[in-house]
């Protein structure tokens, strides 16, 4: 994760409010809706991606794309957790990881094509990681909720 080099000022947050409701937004379009010029967006949405602070992306239905198992691994760690976090971090069908307090020393968040890819991935990749002492699988029945609106709610 990037530190923030500065402080979003109002106008930065209702740029990026108005990405996460439509990434594929004109400059024209997001100028008119922040009161700004079409350049001076140009130029905060550009240092936005620069720093960091938004990513414009397409999110797709794991589901739809053929990954019809999700599920969040909890890892317990001996030694350095962050090390093994970063381990994980390298795993390509791995798509989130945080260290975390409490029970599991990091989450990890997976998407498979189906219970055996999650078999080899939890046996053959996550498990082999040295420092991983144990895991504990929730699978994902049903996605309820999901949402990219961090910060500017």
């Amino acid at each position: 994760m990037t530190a923030r080099v500065r402080p979003l000022d109002a106008v930065d947050k209702q740029l990026c409010a108005q990405l996460q409701t439509d990434g594929r937004a004109s400059y024209a379009t997001l100028a008119k809706a922040v009161g700004l010029s079409e350049a001076a967006v140009r130029q905060r949405v550009q240092r936005l991606l620069d720093e960091g602070t938004v990513q414009i992306v397409g999110v797709t239905d794991p589901h739809r794309m053929g990954f019809d198992r999700w599920a969040m691994i909890g890892v317990s760690v001996d030694g350095d957790v962050r090390a093994v976090a970063d381990a994980l971090a390298a795993v390509h069908a791995i798509d989130y990881v945080v260290l975390t307090a409490g029970s599991f020393d990091v989450l990890a968040e997976v998407v498979c094509v189906d219970d055996d890819a999650l078999l080899a991935l939890l046996n053959d990749t996550i498990r082999a990681i040295p420092g991983v002492r144990a895991t504990e699988t929730f699978v994902y029945l049903r996605l309820t909720k999901q949402t990219y609106s961090w910060g500017v709610r």
